[in-house]
């Protein structure tokens, strides 16, 4: 029984029962965004009348992404085009977090990355310097190309005694073609040659969950975690003392789910079969 309320359209009495017994004045919820909202720049069916419902009862949320190749401004431009209006802010990505994390731990440090704009971004953000020259940290994020030079170097500074850091540990992602190597295959690659292992910082550890739950004043035991992945979405919701929604049009299939040792509170077939209840401020 889920405290919020939540339900799919096909268990309406049981979300009427938990509606009466349980009702909360206020929800918050974090959500996914690759297998949840879009898949590869598409719009999932639904998914747009449902952030313009929680936008229009006035839910907090927030959307999370392993992904930390674009800036938050590149994706709510991304999302547009896909139907989905989002202000930069509602978006929290690992590289944001990766940042604040270094931040919090060596401020105004320097960096060596292996990453996009949304990684180096963040970085000068917080006031990092990115160089190649005795690094307090290697930074590895995600890209399409990955540089066998990059990597090369990636090496033999952590081998030379920088910190490793990983913006997150998906070994692979999505494309229009098929699975693609993402950041936890390279970080496998670097660790493999120097026998170090990353710190990893996105989705599932805690931390970004933790970082996200504070950027919109909310607290985990009134936030509702919904995501495609039972290895990074679900656990992670778990994890920081969420309730988990597994939608089943990203990775994870209801067989999938079927094989962990965890399981999230409730599957349903797509976001879109979430319905936001506007007197009880979560769902329906």
């Amino acid at each position: 029984m889920m405290r919020h309320g939540v339900a799919d359209r096909q268990d309406s009495g049981h979300s009427d029962r938990v509606n009466q017994q349980r009702r909360q004045t206020t929800a918050s919820f974090l959500m996914d965004m690759d297998g949840v909202l879009v898949h590869e720049e598409r719009l999932i069916p639904g998914a747009d009348r449902f952030i313009k419902a929680l936008q229009g009862a006035g839910i907090p949320f927030l959307v999370l992404t392993n992904n930390s190749i674009y800036t938050p401004r590149d994706l709510a431009a991304r999302l547009t085009r896909t139907g989905v209006e989002l202000a930069p802010e509602a978006l929290w990505t690992s590289a944001l977090a990766t940042a604040q994390f270094l931040d919090s731990q060596r401020p105004e440090g320097t960096a060596f990355v292996v990453g996009e704009a949304g990684l180096t971004t963040a970085l000068h953000d917080i006031g990092y310097v990115l160089n190649d020259r005795d690094p307090d940290y290697v930074v590895l994020g995600e890209t399409r190309t990955y540089s066998f030079e990059a990597i090369t170097k990636a090496i033999r500074l952590v081998a030379a005694g920088a910190r490793f850091i990983a913006t997150n540990p998906d070994v692979t992602g999505p494309s229009p073609q098929g699975l693609l190597p993402a950041t936890g295959s390279v970080a496998a690659l670097v660790t493999k040659a120097t026998g170090v292992r990353p710190y990893f910082v996105g989705k599932p550890n805690p931390l970004m969950m933790r970082s996200a739950l504070r950027a919109i004043d909310a607290h985990s035991e009134s936030t509702v975690m919904i995501g495609d992945r039972m290895d990074t979405d679900v656990v992670a919701g778990l994890e920081a003392g969420m309730e988990t929604v597994l939608v089943l049009t990203g990775i994870s299939s209801r067989a999938d789910a079927e094989r962990f040792a965890y399981r999230p509170t409730r599957i349903v077939p797509s976001v879109a079969d979430l319905e936001v209840d506007i007197g009880a401020g979560g769902l329906g």
